[in-house]
């Protein structure tokens, strides 16, 4: 972010701000292949790899659910009063 006079500015928040900021009431809704899934979500089983997944991970990048449907990550977050925003 460039300020008045064209110099970088400190960002709005700290990072551990950042982190926390919609704790507890937004998740984020990620695209993912199934390669990225063990980094992830280290406990979950062996996936096929090549395909196109979606993952809830919460505000502070805490991942909540894994699914092979973007409705079932959407239906998860609702599920738990969960706002949902899209990742890209």
């Amino acid at each position: 972010m460039l300020n008045e006079n064209k110099t970088l500015a400190s960002p709005p928040f700290s990072e551990e701000q950042f982190a926390h900021l919609g704790g507890g009431s937004l998740a984020y809704l990620r695209e993912i292949r199934s390669e990225d899934v063990s980094r992830l979500f280290p406990q979950a089983p062996p996936v096929e790899p090549g395909l196109q997944l979606f993952a809830l991970l919460a505000a502070d990048g805490t991942p909540i659910v894994v699914t092979d449907t973007r409705d079932a990550a959407l239906a998860n977050a609702y599920a738990n009063e969960l706002t949902p925003v899209s990742l890209h």
